[in-house]
């Protein structure tokens, strides 16, 4: 009787559960077989094929007998290809094939056939949450995903590319699997604020939104720059963080983008025929959606009123918590989903109800019916209202080049600091108890707020929106309390009454 264990990690959700590996071969049973057992899904049945004929193809041998695998905890289900590698692996200790490697180590890999150590994704959650519980943590991961393992110790990580690597690493040979990383090169965009004609008000409403990362709704006819101004919004966020780009990066790994360093602003445009799955995230085993991608980033969606009513609805959770819940029949997951939200829509179905050149065809209740299918609790929930009124021809003509992304950036980049020194995060992340705390409103600004709120019957959540945002005014012109110059100009971010 042999056996030998191998730790790994399933993921549940965002988070990781440690997995025990155990290999028991039984030597004296007459007949030849190899069992998986511990709840395992049909990828990782089907890595009892892809182990033996990779074992077989890098010169061991499988050995006689009954073989089983167990993985442990039996309670949960595990899923994916990553188990490949700590069964190979646990095989041929339990062979005595190889030398028994430390206890310290944590294997994953998909294997080909051929022996060949494939990436899979998830290895940067894999290596960020076992690390962060268990600091003597080392890693054993396919050479395809050593991009993701830059955030750990170049010494705790090996990176193989073959199965034969494994018995170099038993011996103690280590220098030729240490990882090798590209330098990140600083993001480049192609688009620029600069070619943005006109639209002082809606680049103004912009600014303020990326210095406080508040939602925004933009409303005007077809052909207006909506979809121009959204797409230039990444360009004059600040840069991401340290943290930011870890948190991201782990995200798009979970969601299948192997080898993939997140380290600028996300940018997300999902198609306005997107399922509610897509949008927020689901599968049998729950996978991050477009939501959670566009989390530390920009969220785009065009045409607004065109999504499903389901898909804007399910948008409430995760605008006001920046995290959204998946629930399954067997499995619960919670992903990040704190997210610039840039809606577009057009006033009318035809799209030019307001305008003041071509006549809108639409009727009245065509109107309004397709303006409910945004709802209040919805627009309360997004701070910036602007309105985009056609630009005038003389400024589409005009030579002269708008403000370059360059210089609004360093507008918003200075605005930005000034909320992360003071309060340790960006007003559009701070929760109403916080935003009490840090708003310091003057008595004449409060007074004109309560008499602004009964004028225009504002609720209570949209109250503490312009109060948020008169905060980011406030900071993009250093000022340290909120006045009502402030209070005034947050309120005309509220967007006009369509009817």
């Amino acid at each position: 009787m042999k056996y030998s264990k191998i730790k790994t990690g399933c993921i549940d959700g965002f988070k990781v559960e440690n997995i025990l590996v155990e290999i028991d071969v039984n030597s004296r049973s007459t007949q030849q077989t190899f069992k998986i057992v511990g709840m395992p899904s049909t990828s990782v049945l089907e890595s009892e094929k892809r182990v033996t004929s990779a074992i077989r193809n890098t010169g061991f041998t499988i050995p006689n007998g009954s073989i089983v695998a167990n993985l442990s905890p039996t309670s949960m289900r595990k899923d994916g290809s990553h188990f490949d590698l700590p069964i190979a692996v646990s095989l041929l200790e339990a062979s005595g094939q190889i030398k028994e490697l430390s206890d310290d180590y944590y294997i994953f890999g998909e294997l080909g056939l051929n022996g060949e150590v494939r990436p899979v994704s998830g290895i940067s959650l894999f290596l960020m949450y076992i690390k962060e519980r268990n600091q003597q943590a080392k890693f054993i991961i396919p050479r395809g995903n050593q991009g993701e393992s830059k955030f750990v110790e170049k010494n705790e990580v090996i990176v193989i590319d073959n199965l034969k690597d494994i018995e170099n690493i038993s011996l103690g040979i280590l220098d030729e699997y240490s990882p090798k990383y590209e330098d990140i090169v600083q993001p480049s965009y192609n688009l620029d604020f600069r070619e943005i004609k006109g639209q002082i008000f809606a680049k103004r409403g912009i600014e303020i939104a990326a210095s406080g990362f508040h939602n925004v709704l933009m409303r005007g006819s077809p052909g207006s720059g909506k979809t121009m101004i959204a797409k230039r919004v990444p360009t004059i966020l600040p840069d991401m963080t340290r943290e930011e780009i870890i948190e991201s990066t782990m995200i798009y790994s979970v969601a299948g983008y192997m080898n993939t360093i997140i380290d600028k602003r996300p940018f997300r445009s999902p198609h306005h025929t997107a399922s509610t799955a897509s949008i927020i995230g689901g599968g049998a085993v729950p996978k991050p959606g477009e939501i959670s991608l566009a989390h530390n980033g920009v969220l785009f969606m065009d045409e607004f009123p065109e999504y499903r009513t389901d898909v804007i609805e399910s948008l409430r959770q995760p605008l006001e918590d920046g995290e959204v819940t998946v629930t399954r029949a067997k499995s619960v997951a919670n992903f990040p989903a704190r997210f610039m939200l840039i809606a577009s829509q057009n006033p009318c179905p035809c799209g030019y109800y307001g305008d003041k050149e071509i006549e809108c065809t639409c009727s009245l209740n065509q109107i309004l019916n397709y303006n409910r299918k945004i709802s209040g609790p919805i627009l309360d929930r997004i701070d910036i209202r602007i309105d985009v009124p056609r630009v005038k021809i003389d400024e589409l003509m005009s030579k002269e080049d708008g403000e370059s992304s360059e210089k609004i950036k360093e507008r918003v980049s200075k605005a930005s600091q000034i909320q992360i020194k003071r309060q340790n995060k960006l007003n559009g992340k701070l929760s109403n108890k916080e935003l009490k705390k840090f708003a310091a409103l003057t008595e004449k600004a409060e007074d004109f707020l309560k008499q602004a709120a009964i004028n225009l019957k504002l609720t209570a959540r949209s109250v503490n929106r312009v109060v948020r945002i008169s905060r980011t005014i406030a900071d993009t012109f250093d000022s340290k309390n909120v006045e009502i110059s402030h209070v005034s100009e947050a309120l005309n971010y509220r967007g006009r009454k369509i009817i």
